[in-house]
């Protein structure tokens, strides 16, 4: 049986909300209350709450969005903004003091948002913190502060279409003879659709760089990050990157800058290639797609050795610098954090769900939900420091540069020395 977290409170936090916001100049009115569910009655006048989410989460989320308006007398407004201009609109409107009231996001923004003075701690209790995977917990924890709420985790894994290749690969080695096989026969036009692009892809190369023996960052005794500990300046790192020239398009061809986000899922549903790294964003089209697929762990270089990918959380956050911040809690702790809200965020876009009972609810749904769980269970939880925002440019053109021919030694020490130098 599934636990249901609280219901929302009520309409007392809703009143005062609005009384305040009338006293501070904010909007106003005699409209009659809307009854919302469970029997309580808020005011409508004055609620108002302003969401902002990528294209695919702002569509998942409208209807929710709209039955909490409904239910509760808010008017709610959701915008949808570019994924990659999300962060750096949402600093910038909050600096300006523009924010929405609650954002959409990955977790690793939390401490650039953190340090911008952007989000709050959001409240949620230690009953409903129970309810989520620890590591979705761990993830939106930042300097002891839970700063948002998990709705779900995601990493990347192997998917493999089982007519060209039946056995899932031991080792990446085992994978790339497996693919430039089909390509010799004729049968697809590429080994395999590892994304890489003209300025490098980090986020997806990240299991083959770890594969090598490559670190991030080194963590502190406590667990946490140590920013000061950069893997990409250590032999260890510079090891693993020499790797991608070895596999890179003047070696072994396993990454090509060709084959990007934008077309890797084609090549595999268009059966260009059998094997394509990947995270459960893609299941939807692969299922409408007709393929016969299966997802296993990224493989590594060594049997039983497999890569780590970077485990992501998604989640929601409440602005510091939002107008409307008590309802906003309200949203987030008590009608976001919910195994209805959860379901239906992940039947838009199967991404294993963080609430456990979500994923219970949603387990007989997809077979691959458990498998890219397993996939991920030994990743890296992506770090959530401020710091991290130096990293992904400098890393992603070392990373293109040697898949294209360019002195690993020299493009690794480079990134490094930009990246440090941005840390200090």
């Amino acid at each position: 049986m599934h636990r249901q977290l609280p219901k929302l409170r009520t309409a007392a936090l809703l009143a005062a909300v609005t009384l305040l916001a009338a006293a501070c100049g904010g909007g106003g009115g005699d409209e009659p209350a809307q009854q919302p569910a469970g029997g309580a009655t808020s005011a409508a006048s004055g609620g108002s709450l302003t969401i902002w989410a990528d294209e695919v989460r702002s569509k998942s989320l409208s209807p929710l969005a709209k039955k909490f308006g409904e239910d509760n007398g808010v008017t709610v407004s959701l915008q949808s903004i570019p994924g990659d201009k999300l962060q750096a609109q949402f600093v910038t409107a909050s600096q300006a003091g523009k924010a929405p009231d609650l954002v959409l996001g990955a977790h690793d923004w939390i401490g650039n948002l953190v340090q911008n003075g952007a989000i709050d701690p959001v409240q949620l209790t230690s009953e409903q913190s129970a309810g989520f995977n620890p590591l979705a917990i761990k993830g939106v924890t930042f300097d002891g502060q839970v700063y948002g709420i998990p709705y779900a985790v995601e990493n990347l894994a192997l998917f493999r279409n089982t007519e060209l290749a039946p056995e899932a690969p031991a080792t990446i080695d085992e994978m790339l003879k497996a693919g430039k096989a089909l390509v010799a026969a004729g049968k697809t036009q590429e080994a395999v659709a590892w994304p890489s692009g003209p300025t490098g892809n980090p986020y997806h190369a990240y299991p083959f760089y770890t594969a090598g023996g490559g670190y991030l960052f080194g963590t502190t005794g406590d667990g946490d990050y140590d920013p000061k500990d950069l893997g990409l300046s250590k032999p260890e790192g510079q090891a693993a990157m020499a790797n991608f020239a070895k596999y890179g398009e003047k070696g072994q061809g396993l990454f090509k800058r060709s084959i990007t986000v934008d077309n890797d899922t084609a090549l595999f549903t268009g059966k260009k290639t059998a094997f394509m790294v990947d995270g459960p964003w893609r299941v939807a089209d692969l299922d409408k797609s007709g393929v016969k697929y299966d997802v296993s762990p990224v493989p590594g270089f060594t049997a039983g050795t497999p890569a780590k990918p970077f485990v992501g959380v998604q989640s929601m956050y409440v602005a510091s610098k939002g107008k409307n911040k008590a309802v906003a809690q309200e949203f987030a702790t008590n009608f976001f954090a919910t195994e209805e809200v959860a379901v239906a965020l992940y039947k838009a876009d199967p991404r294993p769900p963080a609430l456990t009972a979500a994923l219970e609810a949603v387990a007989t749904d997809s077979p691959t939900l458990q498998k890219f769980l397993d996939a991920g269970k030994d990743g890296d939880i992506l770090p959530a420091i401020p710091e991290m925002a130096t990293v992904w440019d400098p890393w992603g053109k070392a990373e293109a540069a040697i898949i294209g021919g360019a002195d690993p030694a020299g493009a690794t020490k480079a990134a490094a020395t930009a990246i440090e130098r941005q840390i200090k």
